[in-house]
């Protein structure tokens, strides 16, 4: 066991301590799991696409389906703060976390990852290999992203890509519960089961989750506010500039806008209509960004936004609506003056 040492940057008084039960809980990040909410949109896009029966079984597959996935998402936020520590302490806040203030046992944590993506990727197999599939790229991004010689959040602009990937692969596991089994192909080896959904709504969703990240980023970079410091938190710091930051959320957000158009014509004329309110739920996201000490540091605090997260409701009932909605004119008007 390590011996009780204080911590940098932190109160010298403060000394670590074994961790229990509950700061194994804690390292699993439950708070976090509500970001699986982004595989709402592959569901409803299959539900849509296969009409699927509502029934018992899709409610089970359902249910399966999320848990496994924030099994394994848990599993990657276990490694991501056990190997996060040692600079988690540069940070103002994230100097707080269970890894920083008490002292987790290797075994444990390592044990607790492996059960954790074992019982993921058991209930994930009851839904389809596709999906199994999809979970064990979850987890090996959370691979990618964390641990050495990749840990690819230490690298300038791939830590925003890499991290931002899990949103599309969140996508593909709602689409894959909602696909009736008789239409997967039989085997993994078939490539046809990897362009599905349109790769178009795959990179719209990349690049969206690319802006939500960089703006995170943005905001953890003024919150700390010195360079030197946010540096020795996460080495991609020593590269960016706020600006830099600020010209790749726009970027983010200009590519992503411009494959959610290609998808919403293509795939369902009357989603076009809610172009306008995904570009207000992208400045308003920006606009909290800007603030001082912005929640989207910790978007699982952005419940405290309450107009905001009233507004991405009142959007998602739109979305739905205008899923089953048709509006025959909408074709003609767009044919006569586009």
């Amino acid at each position: 066991m390590k011996q009780a040492t204080p911590l940098p940057n932190a109160d010298a008084t403060l000394v670590l301590q074994p961790a229990g039960f509950k700061e194994y809980i804690t390292i699993m990040r439950p708070d976090h799991w509500f970001k699986n909410i982004f595989m709402l949109p592959g569901m409803l896009f299959a539900f849509l696409v296969y009409d699927t029966t509502f029934d018992l079984t899709l409610l089970v597959r359902i249910v399966i389906g999320i848990v496994s996935t924030c099994l394994i998402a848990s599993a990657n936020y276990v490694i991501n703060e056990y190997l996060d520590a040692e600079f988690d302490r540069y940070h103002p806040e994230k100097r707080k976390r269970t890894a920083v203030i008490s002292v987790l046992n290797p075994l444990y944590v390592y044990s607790e990852y492996f059960f954790l993506a074992a019982i993921g990727f058991t209930l994930a197999y009851f839904i389809s290999l596709e999906f199994l599939a999809l979970e064990a790229f979850l987890l090996f991004m959370g691979v990618m992203y964390n641990v050495r010689p990749f840990r690819t959040k230490e690298r300038v602009y791939l830590d925003v890509l890499s991290e931002s990937v899990n949103n599309p692969i969140r996508l593909a596991l709602g689409w894959f519960i909602f696909v009736p089994m008789h239409l997967l192909p039989e085997s993994l080896l078939d490539p046809s089961w990897v362009i599905i959904p349109p790769s178009s709504i795959i990179l719209a969703y990349w690049m969206g989750g690319a802006f939500l990240m960089a703006t995170k980023r943005f905001a953890e970079y003024r919150y700390i506010n010195n360079p030197e410091l946010a540096g020795l938190y996460r080495k991609s710091f020593k590269y960016y500039t706020e600006n830099s930051l600020l010209i790749s959320m726009f970027f983010y957000a200009l590519t992503s806008a411009f494959f959610l158009g290609i998808f919403l014509i293509k795939n369902r004329i009357e989603l076009l209509i809610s172009f306008p309110f995904f570009a207000l739920l992208f400045a308003w996201y920006l606009a909290i960004g800007l603030r001082k000490d912005s929640v989207v540091q910790g978007p699982e605090k952005l419940h405290k936004e309450k107009w905001f997260m009233l507004y991405v409701v009142l959007f998602t009932v739109l979305l739905m609506a205008l899923m089953y909605i048709d509006i025959p004119g909408l074709s003609w008007f767009l044919k006569q003056s586009f």
